[in-house]
């Protein structure tokens, strides 16, 4: 009888590990679907049956009219917070109780991803988005606006010298290569030609460090999440060690020749070394104020958090801009009636001025990342005891913990027909003059939400808006035989990906 004794050892280890903690939310009171449908969900993107993205969705029309509601990520509680009043309490009133984000690679595991913005916790985050903010201001993208332009245009001239009148291209494939162009050139300060020079080493070192979607980075990021501890004993690194050398000497002796020949450019690491120099000349001072120096190492931190947040991110809102106005040709044509409006206005050299004054230009994108956010998700960790308090008599108080996850479902948010009627038409009237002071506060969050926002959002939008000025100067954007329509989102990345890709064509404008 001793396999008896070991089936029911075995069927109270699993209740244990796996049907006891599924419990959590009930036990405070919160509502939450069967726990088989978490474990679902998380199956079901494992398997690559659901996008991630799509799983957010689900997640946050389960319980509806309720402010919150339970959910599991594998065996992480998270508290899916609905009611707007409730996420700008936490993200942005409360937000010293809400101070970090989730961080999946433990601390000390690896020493490029440990000191980067998205991974410092603390007063050590405040003191480092202080130091970065000024990097971010209208008066910096102002004096970037000349670098991404130089990018730009050399992009489009690409196009241009092949003189043909139609050309197929796939989207994801053509803008990662600017976005690593334009990388190189305003944060480390280098030049590169992406699809001219198709294997230059900056844009495959980009490449394999943003790329999420291979096995081995789903490996350890399961790994991370599942059996932390055991990965950090072993000090299993998310980045190979090739990469961490590169950026390290690329940043360094960038560093070492601007010290020596007195260059100046304006980007990232120019801002980086002029705060460097401030620290280092109140050193007193700011010791008493617990500030911290900044090394070549924290340089090369933060300029990666720009390749992490911009390679893929800012190429992902190309792509769905460029398909979105490949199937609505109307909202094509009156925009690139604008650009020809503002060429001539401008006698044909574009001004930062003029560019952000360009407001359908500005709906056409907003529209964009309203249908096709790319952080679906956002999540905060409680890093002090919080309660959240009952509104209604079928809630009870919420007390939190310290490491308790909450989560604002941006993709359910953006998708939700109470606050965006007809959710799947790409219409960017919802963000002209009328109607855009109608939507509700926190409904629509792409660069999230308090403090903590997205630092580069600037920067994203105006390498974004540059780059359509100068396609739809020359082309009109238009489907193609291999384009996939109606779109459906790919279940084997984490990021948001067209299942057969982007492919789209580039026609010449016949003036």
């Amino acid at each position: 009888m001793w396999w008896v004794a070991i089936a029911i050892a075995a069927a109270l280890v699993g209740y244990w590990l796996l049907v006891r903690p599924h419990s959590y939310w009930v036990d405070k009171g919160v509502e939450q679907g069967p726990p088989r449908f978490s474990v679902w969900l998380n199956w079901q993107t494992i398997i690559r049956k659901l996008a991630i993205a799509e799983m957010v969705e689900v997640v946050y029309n389960t319980c509806p009219k309720t402010r919150y509601s339970g959910f599991y990520l594998f065996l992480q509680p998270i508290l899916v917070l609905k009611d707007l009043d409730l996420i700008k309490q936490i993200y942005v009133k409360d937000f010293d109780h809400f101070l970090d984000r989730r961080t999946l690679i433990p601390e000390d595991n690896d020493p490029l991803w440990d000191k980067n913005l998205f991974a410092l916790t603390g007063e050590k985050w405040r003191e480092m988005r202080a130091t970065l903010s000024p990097a971010f201001t209208r008066t910096k993208m102002k004096y970037m606006f000349t670098l991404i332009w130089q990018n730009g245009e050399q992009f489009t001239q690409y196009f241009l010298n092949q003189k043909r009148n139609l050309v197929t291209v796939e989207m994801k494939d053509i803008f990662t290569r600017l976005t690593s162009d334009v990388i190189a050139n305003t944060v480390f300060g280098v030049e590169c030609d992406s699809l001219r020079d198709r294997k230059n080493e900056f844009y495959l070192m980009a490449k394999e460090a943003t790329d999420f979607g291979s096995f081995r980075k789903k490996f350890i990021l399961a790994g991370y999440l599942l059996i932390p501890k055991l990965f950090k004993i072993f000090k299993i690194t998310m980045f190979s060690k090739s990469f961490g050398k590169f950026f390290t000497n690329l940043v360094t002796t960038n560093i070492r020749s601007r010290e020596k020949l007195g260059i100046v450019r304006p980007d990232v690491i120019q801002v980086l070394l002029e705060a460097r120099a401030f620290l280092q000349d109140a050193k007193p001072e700011m010791h008493k104020n617990n500030k911290t120096e900044i090394t070549d190492q924290d340089i090369v931190s933060q300029a990666l958090v720009f390749l992490f947040a911009g390679f893929e991110t800012v190429s992902t809102l190309m792509c769905f801009m460029s398909y979105e106005l490949a199937l609505n040709p109307d909202v094509q044509t009156r925009l690139i009636q604008e650009v020809d409006e503002t060429v001539e206005a401008c006698k044909g050299k574009l001004t930062y001025e003029s560019l952000l004054g360009m407001k359908y230009m500005d709906m056409v994108v907003s529209e964009t990342l309203r249908k096709w956010p790319n952080l679906v998700a956002l999540d905060r960790v409680c890093t002090r005891p919080y309660t959240i308090e009952a509104k209604y008599p079928d809630e009870r108080p919420i007390h939190l913990e310290k490491g308790a996850v909450v989560w604002l479902p941006v993709f359910g948010l953006h998708r939700d027909p109470e606050f965006f009627p007809e959710p799947d038409r790409f219409d960017p009237e919802r963000f002209g003059d009328e109607n855009k002071a109608k939507i509700k506060p926190y409904t629509y969050v792409p660069f999230g939400a308090g403090p903590r926002n997205c630092i580069g959002y600037r920067f994203a939008l105006l390498e974004t808006k540059i780059l359509f000025f100068n396609i739809l100067s020359h082309f009109e954007i238009v489907p193609v035989e291999k384009t996939q329509v109606p779109l459906v989102l790919s279940k084997k990345h984490f990021s948001l990906i067209a299942e057969k890709g982007f492919w789209l064509g580039l026609r010449r404008r016949e003036n």
